[in-house]
């Protein structure tokens, strides 16, 4: 049978689960800050609670979609009695820490607490290429599983409810700082007179064929895990040199220093401490809480 789900939060994001549920045959109710942004999930099917008690009073299952966890707490907080018995399940970003207080707040309220990072974007929600981190009791995503696969792939993390929000963080921590070392690169090629429109095609084939890169050699995962950096590839030294340079030409060409010099000051600190003939993975000690 399909299971009712009342959604609540209605950005982009948001709206695309909607439509997914409603495609899969699920009952969906919905509720939004701003009413008018419901107009076109009504019209393809959803029900529109007139307060987010209404919302909750609808489904037991409840998916939230906000900016981040405080909005939860300004929304449900005047409609806490409706929690008891509901499954909340909350696909907000925020910090691991923030994300334990929220699901500690909703026990405390009698329900039922899932984590979960969209690892997707919105026109992508629903299809098989999208997948969702989940941590919090296995069972309560067991229960939630059929409809919350509508949205994409549940992958279970654990049941420390931080763990999706922190696989979250770290590939957007990819992700982020990719798209800022794209447009850097592109600002330095345009310093020479070479656009973007012809830039980018270019610097796209590394940032795709970085894990074809990363496969030629050793195990990054397995090396760091053992604490072992063979340097007989990319060393310290090397792309430590190569590091300086990007800094150099981007002095010389008026474009913001902060990006290369950060990558910079790993490898510096890497050489610094005795590992310029290590592998290039050792800057990771540069990361780690120890690091001096």
């Amino acid at each position: 049978m399909s299971t009712p789900v009342t959604l609540i939060g209605l950005g982009p994001m948001g709206q695309a689960m909607v439509r997914s549920l409603l495609r899969e045959g699920h009952p969906v109710t919905v509720w939004n800050r701003t009413p008018s942004r419901a107009a076109d999930v009504v019209a393809a099917g959803a029900t529109l609670a007139a307060t987010p008690a209404e919302a909750l009073a609808a489904s037991k299952l409840v998916i939230l979609s906000l900016t981040d966890y405080q909005a939860m707490y300004d929304i449900l907080g005047p409609a806490t009695e409706a929690l008891a018995g509901r499954t909340l399940v909350n696909l907000s970003s925020d910090s691991p820490d923030r994300t334990r207080e929220g699901a500690a707040w909703a026990l405390g309220h009698g329900a039922r607490f899932l984590t979960g990072g969209v690892m997707t974007p919105a026109p992508m929600v629903g299809t098989e290429a999208a997948y969702v981190y989940y941590s919090g009791p296995a069972e309560v995503l067991d229960a939630a599983r059929d409809a919350l696969a509508t949205i994409g792939t549940p992958q279970y993390l654990g049941a420390d409810p931080g763990l999706a929000q922190l696989m979250y963080q770290a590939n957007l921590d990819v992700f982020l700082t990719s798209l800022a070392s794209l447009l850097h690169a592109t600002a330095l090629l345009e310093s020479g007179g070479i656009g973007a429109t012809t830039a980018m095609p270019e610097l796209l084939r590394t940032l795709t064929g970085t894990s074809d890169m990363l496969e030629v050699g050793e195990n990054p995962g397995v090396q760091i895990e053992a604490g072992e950096h063979p340097g007989h590839l990319s060393t310290v030294t090397m792309m430590g040199a190569t590091a300086d340079h990007i800094v150099a030409a981007s002095e010389a060409a008026g474009v913001d220093t902060g990006l290369p010099a950060a990558v910079r000051a790993y490898y510096t600190w890497a050489r610094d401490h005795g590992h310029g003939g290590d592998n290039w993975t050792r800057i990771i000690d540069a990361m780690r809480p120890h690091a001096e």
